[in-house]
């Protein structure tokens, strides 16, 4: 993606530092010139040319250094353009100055916290499901954010809601059997591909992804309910599977270990029926009530 952005008649910008000077130094040269202007106020009642020339040149130096100051509070920059030509950033904090005639667009290097709308896609097995993320991102370059992209916070916005709408499409909401990598069953994996996916998109703007992750995931409305019972559906069959086989175990155990140990002889309709007893105490949904053979093992 990024790559095709870069076609021909795209230049990418690239953050280099500004010179600008101290501001605290320029305030003091700048009282330094009203008093000479008061002087040449007082000066113009005594030597008329000589208070006149020196309020001229007063007034010329307010005029030049007073415009020039900005302030910086920390993790702000300022970009620094002469008639449009970019010509560095400013990142040290307080007071600073620059000649009047430089343009000067001040920028935020500050975490921001954005919630996605919850969208609605279709995931790799075309279920429709909503789905909504939190990402935490911030400037790192601000040549690439002022420069290369139109307005770097709506960029910001629309490439994080292609970038959630992607990852749904890549998985599935769910896998009962966890053979695959799901939505719901992944986060650190889905978090993880959708960082990389929006640092990937938002490089080009300077932007970088310190964290994301999920925050809403549902089936939308119009299929909700079908897939709830198809869930506890295979909630169910995963159980009663998982059932069998611990009851298959355990009759395997008791007929082997009653074999070993000359317990009771048992032939082979008897055994069938000792194993089906045994299935069915062991998988019954309900307890199963005792009888008791008071007469031989045949009768």
């Amino acid at each position: 993606m990024i790559d095709s952005l870069r076609g021909p008649g795209f230049n990418a910008s690239r953050e280099r530092p500004a010179q600008t000077r101290n501001g605290y130094l320029m305030l003091l040269l700048l009282l330094v010139v009203l008093v000479a202007a008061l002087f040449g106020f007082v000066a113009a009642t005594l030597d008329a040319l000589v208070g006149v020339a020196v309020m001229v040149v007063s007034v010329a130096l307010l005029a030049l250094i007073a415009p020039g100051f900005f302030m910086l509070q920390p993790n702000q920059a300022v970009a620094v353009t002469l008639f449009g030509d970019y010509r560095g950033t400013e990142r040290a904090t307080g007071l600073r100055w620059t000649w009047p005639w430089m343009g000067k667009r001040k920028i935020s290097a500050r975490a921001n916290n954005l919630v996605s709308d919850k969208l609605k896609v279709n995931d790799l097995r075309g279920n429709p499901i909503e789905i909504a993320a939190q990402v935490v991102w911030r400037g790192t370059d601000s040549a690439q954010a002022l420069f290369d992209v139109d307005d770097y916070r709506e960029f910001v916005e629309v490439q994080i809601e292609a970038a959630v709408r992607t990852i749904g499409s890549r998985y599935a909401y769910d896998d009962i059997a966890q053979a695959e990598v799901t939505l719901r069953g992944n986060h650190e994996v889905v978090n993880s591909e959708l960082r990389a996916e929006l640092i990937d998109r938002l490089k080009v703007a300077g932007i970088t992804i310190d964290e994301c992750g999920l925050t809403h995931l549902a089936y939308a409305q119009e299929i909700a309910g079908a897939m709830l019972r198809r869930q506890q559906a295979d909630a169910v069959i995963a159980a009663r599977q998982k059932l069998v086989e611990g009851a298959v175990g355990m009759v395997e155990l008791a007929l082997e270990q009653l074999s070993q140990k000359n317990v009771v002889e048992l032939d082979d309709e008897r055994r069938a029926a000792m194993v089906s007893n045994l299935m069915v105490v062991l998988c019954s949904e309900r307890d199963t009530q005792p009888v008791v053979n008071a007469g031989s093992l045949y009768q």
